[in-house]
């Protein structure tokens, strides 16, 4: 049995939080592997992006949508005990771009690092730059995660990049989003950053650290 991506996403639309959460729920390899509920998810929301570019629905039903799935996703993490209350583990911060609102897929990593042990901080949206720098300095995050899905964004995502790869105490910088797996935004980083295009990079980028063990400080 497999869940199908149109259902859920018209619950999405229709802001039926239960019935978005009872697929969810009654599909055991979903309840058992995070990531393909992510994978899920993911695909949803893309197909209501997908709906909102050919003007087939609102603003509002984009807004309600995001809503509906942030719910489920916040649900789905209780009812897997996934918490940032870990006191140990390497830290990471999760943040969109100054005037970026699109944070679900940030907040499905940050969930992921979570699994694998980090302590996370999850701002979302629209995080201007001084107050990255100032979380990551005082909380001595070693990796920073950031979300950009508008082209006219870019240069902006640029002198992020630079500011934190010029710090003291160089955190390692990912950069992910819906442009990401679109275009090579490698001229707008360096060759240290990171470009994640999916999840199943991440997961084997965390994979590969064990929990951060070999991350770069």
């Amino acid at each position: 049995m497999t869940i199908d991506i149109k259902q859920l996403t018209d619950d999405f639309l229709e802001g039926d939080q239960d019935r978005a959460w009872e697929r969810i729920e009654e599909l055991k390899s979903l309840m058992e592997n995070s990531h393909l509920t992510y994978e899920v998810l993911t695909k949803a929301m893309q197909r209501v992006g997908k709906l909102w570019e050919e003007n087939e629905i609102s603003v509002a039903d984009e807004h309600l949508a995001t809503t509906t799935c942030d719910y489920v996703l916040s649900r789905y993490a209780y009812s897997k005990k996934i918490s940032s209350t870990t006191t140990d583990g390497p830290r990471a911060v999760f943040l969109c771009i100054e005037q970026e609102q699109h944070y679900l897929g940030l907040k499905m990593i940050s969930l992921l690092f979570q699994e694998y042990g980090w302590q996370t901080k999850l701002f979302g949206a629209n995080l201007p730059l001084e107050h990255v720098i100032d979380t990551v300095e005082k909380w001595n995050a070693s990796v920073v995660g950031i979300s950009v899905s508008i082209m006219s964004h870019v240069e902006r995502l640029n002198h992020y990049v630079t500011e934190l790869e010029g710090l003291e105490k160089t955190p390692e910088v990912l950069v992910g989003g819906r442009l990401a797996a679109q275009y090579d935004l490698s001229k707008y980083c360096s060759k240290h950053t990171l470009l994640v295009p999916d999840l199943e990079q991440i997961r084997l980028w965390l994979e590969d650290r064990k929990g951060g063990e070999h991350n770069h400080v």
